[in-house]
């Protein structure tokens, strides 16, 4: 088993008038995994031989995009967040709701909220929606690694217990509360693994298939990456810990359907539907032939 790394959660506290204000890994996370994300997308816009005829957008369009999907990341992983996972507590407690700031966010939330703010978007602009679903697609990935990471530094969403060599040994008295563990109880690094799933190979995959032509199919890079992310987050929660409102001690791990032993946690049953409609945008995709090159 592996001791916690000694990594503070905080970069930096300042002290003014009376009041920390800190800089959090969590909160750089998203800050660089939005910037890299828009100059992604940018550098997509720039190049449009990559999507067989024109670009969808113009490269200075992009800044106005990012505060949209900013908008729709925050609302979005917010509200899903309590209506998937606490809804009971935030209901009697609905002054909760926006304190972000003390966690408690939900990626299924936020992406429905980026679509529907890119959508509103697109219908503002005139922009076709298939297509900067595409560019989206590929800038994406970058931001949920870096995200995982900050998931590990702040030490939660850890997985479940294990005997493995690279077992973690997480801080914490909920990390520590393991039936039938005598001594330190080390758990699976899940964040890691997600990390390396959602943001490493499915950027490797997207990239891969950008520079194969892949834009050239309307559709094909949002198909890749919405069951990409549906299967690798799948796979992942056999090994993560279950939301605490979830489990109980006749259910230990978690599940919302089946029994104790076999079933799906909610991450599973929320990400089932991704890798259905992310396989039915892909078929669709292929289906069609490629735009040609300097085609317009």
């Amino acid at each position: 088993m592996i001791p916690f790394p000694d990594i503070s959660p905080e970069i930096f506290t300042i002290h003014l008038f009376g009041m920390d204000f800190s800089l959090r890994w969590y909160a750089l996370a998203y800050l660089a995994g939005l910037l890299i994300g828009w100059r992604i997308i940018v550098a997509l816009m720039r190049r449009p031989r990559l999507w067989g005829d024109a670009a969808p957008m113009r490269p200075e369009q992009v800044e106005e995009l990012l505060t949209w999907v900013i908008v729709g990341v925050v609302l979005g992983g917010r509200l899903g967040f309590v209506l998937f996972y606490e809804p009971g507590y935030y209901l009697a407690n609905p002054g909760q709701i926006p304190v972000i700031w003390q966690g408690g966010m939900s990626f299924h939330g936020g992406f429905l909220g980026v679509v529907l703010a890119s959508w509103w978007f697109c219908r503002r602009h005139g922009i076709p929606a298939l297509r900067l679903a595409d560019a989206l697609s590929v800038a994406t990935p970058v931001g949920l690694g870096l995200g995982r990471l900050a998931n590990f530094i702040n030490a939660e969403l850890w997985g479940r217990p294990t005997d493995a060599p690279w077992g973690v040994i997480f801080p914490g008295e909920a990390a520590q509360m393991c039936p039938g563990v005598t001594g330190p109880c080390a758990r699976h690094p899940s964040q890691l693994y997600e990390a390396g799933l959602e943001g490493v190979l499915l950027a490797l995959v997207l990239v891969l298939l950008v520079r194969a032509g892949g834009l050239r199919r309307p559709g094909q890079a949002l198909g890749v990456f919405v069951m990409g992310y549906g299967l690798s987050r799948f796979v992942v929660e056999f090994f993560r810990q279950a939301d605490a409102q979830f489990i109980t001690p006749d259910n230990p791990l978690g599940h919302v359907l089946g029994g104790p032993v076999w079933g799906v946690t909610m991450g599973q049953l929320l990400s089932l539907p991704m890798v259905l409609v992310g396989l039915a945008f892909l078929i669709r995709a292929r289906a069609r032939p490629a735009i040609a090159p300097g085609a317009a």
